[in-house]
Order: structure tokens, then sequence, then C-alpha cells
């Protein structure tokens, strides 16, 4: 445990002093949407910290690292380019507007405090993998975690520009999408996300503390899944688009299956 223990507290006030400034950054631009950058960055931040406080980190280690600097800036690129010019995410304009005044302070624990622990959560796989020198060997484990790593990478990817691309059709507005991945499951970059976690996961598992950090991936799964993810989404993409209740019949919620068919009219 001892290994472990500066790793632990060194991402933690990573964590903690991350958020406390890029919150400080959000009053002044009077934006709560960089919190969604902030994240992706977050657990490159912590990656690195990570091996900074270890003395001798091992191959394994630097796969994980590089693993989830790959998935951290991606994803925040992403978002940033997604994002350009769009002015503060509905989400949190609905905040500033119920909360009024006390939005500032409501924002640091609701908004910023929650996703630095949950980031502190969640990242616990690539912590205990670099923190861990032994074994120092390579194992299927890894090579089992870094496949699924990949596929989960592959989907988010795919899924992101795929529905980019066809919102960039102004043909498809008010239309659901249900082309490419979108037609095998309703949350393709969800579940990519999903995946990358559990392989980060399975990369850690070699090591001694690899099982108890299985937290990370359930509290990623549970909020991917039944909090903030596809259920939020979902909520209002019903109300917002006509046919979205006919997609949910034909596809499959979160983990990929062929499509239904559609009934064949009388």
């Amino acid at each position: 445990m001892e290994d472990l223990i500066p790793v632990l507290a060194a991402s933690a006030t990573f964590v903690a002093l991350g958020m406390l400034g890029m919150w400080l950054l959000s009053l002044a631009l009077r934006d709560a949407s960089i919190v969604d950058i902030a994240w992706g960055l977050g657990f490159v931040g912590i990656a690195w910290i990570s091996l900074f406080v270890t003395p001798e980190p091992s191959s394994r280690g630097w796969i994980v690292a590089a693993c989830t600097t790959i998935w951290g800036l991606r994803l925040a690129l992403y978002l940033l380019w997604r994002n350009r010019g769009g002015g503060e995410d509905p989400r949190y304009a609905r905040m500033r507007a119920h909360y009024g005044d006390r939005f500032a302070w409501q924002s640091l624990y609701r908004v910023y405090g929650l996703q630095g622990g949950v980031m502190f959560i969640v990242s616990l796989p690539v912590q205990v993998a670099i923190a861990a020198s032994t074994p120092t060997e390579l194992s299927w484990l890894d090579g089992l975690g870094i496949s699924l790593f990949s596929i989960g990478l592959l989907f988010e990817v795919v899924g992101d520009w795929q529905l980019s691309h066809w919102k960039a059709d102004l043909q498809n507005v008010g239309q659901v999408m249900d082309r490419g991945l979108w037609a095998w499951t309703r949350h393709p970059n969800y579940f990519g996300d999903c995946l990358v976690w559990w392989g980060l996961f399975v990369l850690a598992l070699s090591t001694r503390w690899g099982l108890a950090s299985v937290t990370g991936p359930l509290v990623m799964t549970l909020f991917l899944v039944r909090i903030s993810g596809a259920a939020l989404l979902e909520r209002g993409l019903q109300r917002s688009k006509p046919g979205y209740a006919d997609y949910i019949q034909r596809t499959s919620g979160f983990v990929p299956r062929p499509p239904r068919r559609r009934p064949e009219s009388a």
C-alpha cells in the first residue's frame, strides 16, 4: 500500500486544485461548460501526476498512461470543436437561471466538486496500474485490456464522427440518427466510453491492488447508463424527436446488437 498512497494523495490534490481553478475560470468566462473540457484533460493530468510520483513505473504503467492520454485528449479536443461558438451548454444555462445569484457557489460543488470526485474514483484503475512496479511482465490480461480499450475508443471515434457528419446535413434536422453504429446501439459513444474504462481496469488487474479499483468502471458505467449519460439524454430526445420512440423499439439501448426489423405494414 505504501507505493499507492503517494499516488492517491497526489491525484486527489491535483483534482481538487484543478477543479477549483476551472471553477474560477468559469466564473470569469460566465460559462460552466468548460467543465466538460476539463473532464478529459483531468484524467490525462492524473495519469502523468501518477507517473511523476511513482519512482520506477512499469511498462504497464506507461501503457496505461498512454491510453489515458489518447482517450482524454481526443475527448477534450472533440468537445472543444463540437461546442465552439455555441455558448453555455443548456444544462448549465438552466442551472444558472434556476439558482440566479447563488449559481456561482452552487456550481462549485454541484458541477465542479461532483465531477472532481467522480473523476478521482473513475481513475482508480489508472492510479493503481501506474503505482504498481510489479509484476513487470505483461500477461494475457494486459492484452485483453488493451483490446477492450481499443474497441471502446474505436466506438467513440466512429460514433462521434458519424453523428457529426450526419448533423452537418441540414436535411437531417429534427430526424433520428439511425445509421452506422447508431443502428446497432442508441449510444455508441457511451458504450465505447464504458468499454475504455473496463479495458483500463483489466490492465490494472495484474497488479496487487487491481481488483480493488473495480469501483472506477462500475461508477463510470452507472453514470453513463443511469445518471448523466444515456438516461438523461433520452428524456430530452423523446420529447424533441417524434420518431425516437420507434427508434427505441428497434435499437439496443446500450450494448450493440443487430437492429430489430420494422413490423410489416398491414
